[in-house]
Order: structure tokens, then sequence, then C-alpha cells
């Protein structure tokens, strides 16, 4: 049977219990235990592909097409799995599946109520990670305690606590230490307002990992600890690191892991941190800047592009540089003020993204970066994006376009493809998850993965148009990757320039901070200068 440990936060939101949980997680991992880590989420949208990412951030997909919370993609890329929809669980996903019981007859007439049917939901849902393979699964609650939508979670996972027994299931709460502005002073009475607050949900926490701006002092400690009801090593700083892959280092230092492990009664190794020290170490030592300009259109809100940042960061890490994004909102871009604008880039990326706004500033980057032989790196619609500018204007094709943006275009040179092509239709139109790819020989994708077979995580519902193939190769388009039978363009080049690739999937989502995406690392490569 699994060990359950629950991440749940309090005082304010934004305080890093994601992170928190995903150091503990590859903590635990270095020790040679098996972890899979899982996200619980108040809101009611059933996931969070149709929000907008300005205002939750990026939609994080994985293996199986789910589309889930930013968070899944902290919990892989810090224990290195791959996870499951069944990590990432709304109130939507909940709330749904319930109503749909009642409406099938499940519940044999009986009245439908938050205890016990919603909460039952839930723990089916964490007890669906105990397959037998993991032996700690990692729950974080999304909000803050006190939160009228968290609740249902709060009492579900009390529930899991009487139903597993002591020594099976933990508790942290990750709170704020707060610093008196002008004194400087650390306040400890929000963290101790807290626990109380979730003391009344009959939840008691075992640790407190308490987030500060300032190292705390023990006699706080022994203060938090005395107030809160548990062991002074129980009560874990967490002071901001000067990297974010520094966090599980620090939180060694102060125990966390050896004291979830005394908490849990886990006999375990010392963990072997060797490689993570490395990774930190070569990072802050980098001093090399390389500026890529990243042309995107939900650029007010870098959390929209989370995984792409994170994945430059990877990529810098084993070029030995440091990656300078500057975010160019797609909008503001025209073919007249293009060379002012990207005149310091040394390289462009265009990202992933929906509907028509921004979409000319987008070809206009393409343009500089296609005419100028700058290094050009396009995801879903930036691969998108350079077919059509390519068309346009080596190709000839004037007005060529994706029937998203113009549906009555001449030359729909990025379309919806026939149902004829062979593939399976994850979620309605679009390609979701995970889908194999063959790379052409001498071509840079092959010489950057260093194998002819791939696969690669989708979000898209268009494709490259089959009858612009012929077209479009002619005039020196590379169609290096395609799906194994021939009918899906997954990748473009340009092979006339120094690094010009398109690709139709989401790369970044399969980075990692001990093992960049090749086509990230090629492509800071070719920034260089």
């Amino acid at each position: 049977m699994a060990k359950y440990i629950f991440v749940t936060g309090g005082v304010v939101s934004g305080l890093g219990k994601g992170i928190c949980a995903s150091s503990l997680g590859r903590l635990l991992k270095q020790r040679g235990l098996r972890v899979t880590l899982q996200k619980l989420d108040p809101y009611f949208n059933i996931d969070p592909g149709t929000m907008n990412p300005i205002q939750h951030g990026e939609v994080f997909v994985t293996d199986d097409g789910a589309e889930t919370d930013l968070d899944i993609g902290h919990y892989e890329r810090f224990i290195d799995e791959n996870l499951t929809a069944n990590s990432s669980v709304s109130s939507g996903k909940v709330y749904w599946s319930v109503l749909n019981s009642e409406r099938d007859g499940e519940f044999l007439g009986k009245t439908v109520q938050i205890i016990p049917h919603i909460t039952d939901k839930i723990k089916s849902c964490i007890y669906s990670l105990d397959d037998g393979e993991n032996d700690v699964i990692i729950t974080e609650i999304g909000g803050t305690v006190g939160d009228i939508e968290s609740q249902p979670y709060l009492e579900a996972i009390r529930q899991v606590g009487k139903e597993r027994g002591a020594g099976n299931v933990l508790y942290i709460h990750v709170s704020l230490i707060v610093q008196i502005p002008g004194s400087n002073e650390l306040k400890t009475k929000p963290t101790q307002h807290s626990v109380k607050e979730l003391l009344s949900m009959g939840i008691t926490p075992d640790i407190l990992v308490c987030r500060t701006a300032e190292p705390l002092p023990d006699g706080l400690k022994r203060k938090i600890a005395l107030f809160c009801n548990t062991e002074t090593d129980c009560v874990i700083q967490n002071i901001t690191a000067r990297s974010l892959y520094e966090v599980p280092l620090l939180m060694a230092q102060e125990g966390l892991d050896l004291v979830a492990c005394r908490k849990l009664g886990l006999v375990t190794d010392e963990p072997d941190l060797t490689e993570w020290h490395i990774i930190v170490d070569r990072t802050l030592k980098a001093t090399k800047i390389v500026k890529i300009a990243l042309v995107g259109k939900y650029t007010e809100l870098h959390d929209a592009y989370l995984s792409i940042a994170e994945s430059f960061y990877h990529a810098g890490t084993e070029n030995d540089v440091i990656v300078d994004i500057d975010w160019i909102d797609s909008e503001t871009l025209t073919d007249e003020n293009a060379g002012e604008i990207l005149k310091t880039a040394q390289g462009i990326i265009v990202p992933g993204g929906f509907g028509e706004r921004g979409i000319e500033g987008m070809i206009s980057a393409v343009k500089y970066a296609r005419e100028n032989d700058i290094p050009y790196f396009g995801i879903c619609l930036g691969m998108q994006m350079a077919v059509i500018e390519f068309a346009r204007h080596v190709a000839g094709l004037t007005g060529a376009h994706t029937t998203e943006v113009d549906p009555g275009t001449k030359y729909p040179v990025i379309d919806l493809m026939p149902e004829q092509v062979g593939i399976t239709q994850k979620g309605g139109t679009m390609r979701l998850g995970k889908y194999p790819c063959v790379l052409s020989a001498d071509s840079v994708a092959i010489n950057a993965y260093g194998q002819a077979d791939i696969s690669e995580r989708h979000r898209h519902r268009l494709e490259f148009n089959n009858e612009y193939r012929e077209i479009l190769q002619a005039k020196g388009l590379l169609l290096s990757g395609l799906s194994p039978s021939g009918n899906l363009v997954e990748i473009v080049e340009l092979p006339t320039n120094k690094f010009f690739v398109g690709v139709q999937f989401h790369p970044e989502f399969k980075s990692r901070p001990n093992r960049a995406h090749p086509l990230f690392r090629e492509f800071v490569k070719a920034s260089i200068r």
C-alpha cells in the first residue's frame, strides 16, 4: 500500500506549493522510492483547456492527451516521470462525474450531497494512483485554506487520513512568514491562524513549510512549533532560492525528506543529489547571455509560456549560457518595425496559440528571421506561421493563410485535414497527446534527436495542407518530419538557413532540467554568437 502526502497552502496563494511538492518528490525519488504527484484544483472548469492563458497560464499536455494545470509540468520536470490524466483533477471533473452517475441512476434515488458523494469521488481520484507501482503519492490541494471551494477537498483528505491510518498519511502545510516593511521583523501570526483554520477542518499538519525572504531564527521555529503543535525540526524554512531548481537542495538541507520519511516510517538510503548539484552549479556559473525574442500573443503573462521558458533554462544550462527572453507582443510587430524591435535578437521563437489576434505580427517575425538568417524556432502555431510566410513570400502564393483565420483564403496551406488521414481524434477536433514521427536523413531534426523515430505531444486542430506539399517543397521547404503513415507533416525546415525549424508539436512539454529537449538545445546553440 502506498503512503500519501498532502500539501496544502495558507495565508496567500502563489507560495510555491507545487514547487514544494515537486521538490519533495525529487528528494524521495533520489532515496530510491517510486513517486507520483497529483493536483486537485477547486475550479469548476472540466480542465484548463478552454481557459484564457493570460488568466490561468499555460495548458500542459500529458502523453495520454490530458489538458492540465501548469503545475503538472513542474511535477514532470522535477521527478522526471511522465504523468497521466489521473494527476490532474478539477471540481468540474468531480461534479460532472457525480452528476452523470446520478442521471444514470447509480445512487438509487438517494439525495446526492457533498458528503459522502463528492468527497467519495475525490477520494477515488486520490486512490486511483495507488496502482501497486508507487511507494509515495504526493497530492497538492489547489487554492488556500479557508477558500469555500477548497472545503470538499480538505474534508476528503481528512477522511483519507482516517481510512489509511497513522503512519500512512502525511500533511504538509505551506504558509507565509510575513516581514513587516521598515522594521523587517518576521511575524508568525498569519501562519498560526492558517494552521488554526486547518485544525478546524480536522487536519493537523505534520510539517510546516514556511515561505520566507529571510532566514528563520531558531527561536521563531520553536515558537511556530509550539503554537502549531509540532516538532521544531518539522518547521522547514523555505527561503527564496537563486534558481527554481535549487529548491530541492535547500529543502534537503532543511531535512524535509528526512522528516517525511520518519513520519511515514520509510526506511531508505540517503538521497544521491550529485547530478542535481551539478545542474544547479552549472547554471549559476554561466555568464554568457543569449538573447531570444519570443513573439507571442499572451506575453503579458509569462506563465502562459512557462514550459517554453523552462526549456530555455534547461537548454541554456547544457550550452553554458544564460537565455534572456525578450517578450514581444505579436500585435505590436509589423514588417515595417520588425527590424527595430528584433534587432538585438540572436534567435526568434514563435510559440503556440489559438485565434486570429497577432497572427500577422508572427508572420512578420518569421519573415525577418528567414531573410536575415536569424535562428528561428516555430512551435505549433509558430510552425504554421512559417509555412504561411514561406508560401506567401517564397512560393508566390499571395494571400496564403490558415482557414482558422481566413476560411475563404485562395491558398489554405494550413487547414483541417479530412478524417481519412488515419489519426485518432482526441478532444473532439483536436489532436492531443503523444503521436509518433519519423525524421528525414540529413535534417537538423535528426541530427538533434540522434534517431529517426520519435514521439512528441500535440495540442492543435489544423494541419499542413497536403495539397501544397509539392509546390512548397519545389521552392525549398524541407518536410523533415512526417507521421509514420506519411499523411501528416510534423516538422518543416529551411536547409538554406543556419537554423530554421518549425514543429507541429510541443517539444517544451518533454524538456527536463537534467536533459534539455534536443531542439531547444540546438536552437540555443545556433543562436550563440
